[in-house]
């Protein structure tokens, strides 16, 4: 990973943690493990142009699991979609960046998520929409695996392989945990990898999620023609804070003005 990408990854996190914590809630558990996902397609990857949001042949991002609104506000505002000023007023009454993303106030949100599924059925859409239209952009899209367990996303991958989306890319957040626990202790997901490749995905394993250089490999992985691809990424919730990662209480709570100055003491370079 080069100096800037590793810095930028680093202010992202510390981006995560000041705005959860100024707002004094947001979800920084599953935002912090999707940093090197979002780095990776907003820096080096996506054809976007901060200045030109809405630019018509853009590539297309769906942030499905859409709690993690955190990182995606850091990731554009870091970009240059809008001022970083904007952070101090995440979920305040007014702000465009509230607790999940809005695609009507939000610059570069292309899709406004929330309830867990949906997200990947719209970026199925959009990419069958780009087939449809003879448009080349790519569709790309994030999920989480506790929203794995919603028979809709399970629908959308079964869509996406019949209408050979080779346009489309969903990104498996696989950190192991959800709100209420760990996956297996909720409702086990088995062989995740082996059950999206039989719903007809490309299945991409990625052995560190939270290692840019294997995340932007495996984005780099040619589409096999005909087929949507699934890039299964395994990751640590909470990545980079110590005392937040693989710890399901940091799912959906605020670190504290003390939690929040130590989780910033050990994001230097």
């Amino acid at each position: 990973m080069e100096a800037t990408i590793r810095s930028t990854c680093t202010q992202v996190r510390r981006d995560i943690i000041n705005m959860t914590a100024a707002a004094g809630c947001g979800h920084p558990g599953g935002s912090l493990s999707v940093v090197e996902a979002l780095v990776a397609l907003y820096y080096e990857k996506m054809n976007i142009d901060p200045q030109n949001p809405k630019m018509e042949d853009r590539d297309r991002f769906v942030l499905s699991k859409g709690h993690a609104a955190p990182a995606l506000y850091a990731v554009l505002g870091e970009r240059g979609f809008f001022s970083t000023e904007e952070f101090k007023d995440f979920r305040q009454y007014g702000s465009f960046l509230q607790g999940h993303p809005d695609m009507k106030r939000c610059p570069g949100v292309d899709a406004s998520t929330g309830s867990l599924g949906q997200g990947i059925s719209i970026a199925a859409g959009m990419a069958l929409g780009a087939k449809a239209q003879g448009k080349s952009y790519q569709v790309y899209t994030i999920i989480g695996d506790g929203e794995s367990q919603e028979g809709l996303v399970w629908e959308a991958c079964m869509a996406a392989a019949h209408y050979k989306l080779d346009n489309l890319t969903v990104i498996l957040d696989n950190n192991g945990l959800q709100i209420d626990g760990s996956n297996d202790e909720v409702m086990s997901l088995g062989d995740v990898g082996a059950k999206f490749a039989a719903f007809g995905m490309d299945v991409v394993p990625v052995a560190n999620g939270n290692d840019y250089d294997e995340v932007l490999a495996a984005l780099n992985k040619p589409h096999t023609p005909g087929k949507p691809k699934l890039i299964w990424m395994k990751t640590t919730k909470g990545k980079g804070v110590s005392f937040m990662e693989n710890q399901v209480g940091w799912h959906g709570k605020a670190p504290n003005a003390e939690q929040r100055d130590q989780a910033l003491a050990e994001m230097v370079e």
